[in-house]
């Protein structure tokens, strides 16, 4: 079981926000590099070659989404927090509601299911934040746990433990219907998350996501230069949580179904394992995390039902003991590697 040190530790060093050695960073780190389409190279290629995985394809872009959110939060921010869950399910179940009660346009109820988690996010972070460690835990787990049992109770308008369902959604942009295949889910959870890609990019990239950076690392001495703590990480939460309700709302939106399964801690705790399995701090963690993990529990499931969770448990203890980078910083080791050894 990882502690909180355990999960903050496995989130990589950078050099101090103001320094030159940060500002060389920053502007590195702005410029778009080849290897960085690699992404979405492979999953216009999957459109193509592997049709009959729309639907996995589709739920993958989403947990990738999903992961991406948390990781403005964990990774940059070092906010651990077990309660994520809670503005994933909000934005799920504001875009059924819409859907069921008349307002079936799909990219407009986005929008608003990722304003409604952000407010959500705003006025719970208000609160959560001022704690921390194991407090800090706990506040974030009771608000997905008020929102599971609010939800359950209220089966006239949310179907209880029976689920949401009943949904009627617009063709998207009036054009394109949600099949049954998941044609239209696949490509429409692609184009959202590249452009929170695009967003969470910049942002990570710009002095605002240094300075979360610097807030992670040494909070004092950031408070001591005058950057307000608090306020950076509230804002840090607010978007975080818009962003996981936007993913909320692509998973109801594209299913049609919603449960009170997207409020639950098991969620909140899967987004976690698959940032640290994938790599904290780098974006492009949550792409190989979030797709390790569900291409292993779609295989794995069919075979072995209850215990393919040991394989991704073994995975797990294994990057954290050995590689804290996860994935990601395995890759990293063997390209210098090759380095090393092409190197005269």
């Amino acid at each position: 079981m990882m502690t909180h040190s355990d999960v903050i530790n496995s989130v990589p060093q950078t050099a101090t926000p103001g320094t030159p050695a940060a500002v060389h960073q920053l502007l590195s780190a702005r410029r778009f590099r080849p290897a960085e389409t690699l992404p979405w190279v492979l999953a216009m290629a999957a459109y193509f070659v592997l049709p009959q995985y729309f639907q996995l394809g589709a739920q993958i872009l989403i947990m990738v989404l999903f992961a991406l959110s948390f990781d403005l939060l964990l990774g940059y921010g070092g906010i651990v927090t077990l309660g994520h869950a809670a503005y994933f399910g909000a934005g799920a179940y504001t875009a059924g509601l819409l859907a069921k009660y008349g307002w079936g346009e799909p990219l407009s109820a986005l929008l608003v299911s990722g304003l409604v988690a952000g407010i959500l996010g705003t006025l719970a972070g208000a609160v959560i934040l001022r704690t921390r460690g194991l407090a800090l835990l706990m506040l974030g787990m009771a608000v997905s746990l008020l929102l599971l049992e609010l939800a359950n109770n209220l089966t006239d308008i949310t179907g209880g433990a029976d689920g949401l369902q009943g949904m009627n959604l617009s063709p998207l942009l009036g054009q394109f219907d949600f099949d049954m295949f998941g044609k239209t889910a696949y490509v429409y959870s692609l184009a959202v998350l590249f452009v929170a890609w695009l967003l969470l990019r910049h942002l990570v990239n710009s002095p605002f996501g240094r300075s979360l950076v610097g807030i992670r690392q040494n909070p004092a001495r950031m408070q001591a230069l005058g950057v307000s703590v608090w306020a950076r990480r509230l804002t840090a939460f607010a978007i975080s949580s818009a962003l996981a309700g936007i993913a909320g709302a692509l998973s109801a939106q594209t299913s049609q179904f919603v449960s009170l399964s997207v409020f639950g801690l098991e969620l909140s705790g899967m987004v976690i394992v698959m940032l640290v399995m994938g790599g904290t701090g780098r974006l492009y963690g949550a792409f190989v995390g979030a797709t390790v993990y569900m291409v292993a529990q779609d295989m794995l499931s069919k075979d072995q039902p209850t215990t393919w969770l040991f394989w991704i448990g073994l995975l797990l203890i294994l990057l954290v003991l050995f590689n804290r980078g996860g994935l990601l910083g395995l890759c990293d080791a063997a390209r210098r590697r090759i380095v090393n050894k092409e190197a005269p």
